[in-house]
């Protein structure tokens, strides 16, 4: 079962994101609520894949995603934007995100999305 850490300052994009993968073989091994808390519970659990909000409080998504990148160069994160972001998601391309995602999406989507950056 592949493991997936979600990082986003709304406390309902996690349940919604927890949601919509519950009925996939991917195990949800924590939330945080932004990008301090995710690098360091990266860090802790090892997931094999971050799906990552770009604006948050105290560390955006994108120092957090440089700031994983750093510490493992293989990590697998998926941005999560809101529309009118572009420029924040091609920095994040440039700074090592594997794709991103737009908000509001669907399940398929999503699951779609998180197979193909984990190759299943």
């Amino acid at each position: 079962m592949k493991k997936l850490l979600i990082v986003d300052d709304a406390s309902f994009m996690r349940l919604s994101i927890r949601n919509m993968l519950q009925k996939y073989d991917i195990e949800i091994v924590g939330e945080a609520e932004n990008g301090s808390i995710g690098l360091a519970m990266y860090k802790e659990l090892r997931p094999d894949v971050v799906t990552m909000d770009i604006t948050m409080p105290e560390m955006s998504g994108i120092e957090a995603l440089k700031a994983i990148k750093a510490f493992d160069p293989q990590a697998k994160v998926i941005m999560v934007s809101a529309m009118g972001q572009e420029g924040m998601v091609k920095e994040s391309i440039i700074c090592g995100a594997k794709t991103f995602i737009v908000k509001p999406f669907k399940e398929e989507f999503l699951y779609q999305t998180i197979s193909k950056v984990l190759g299943i």
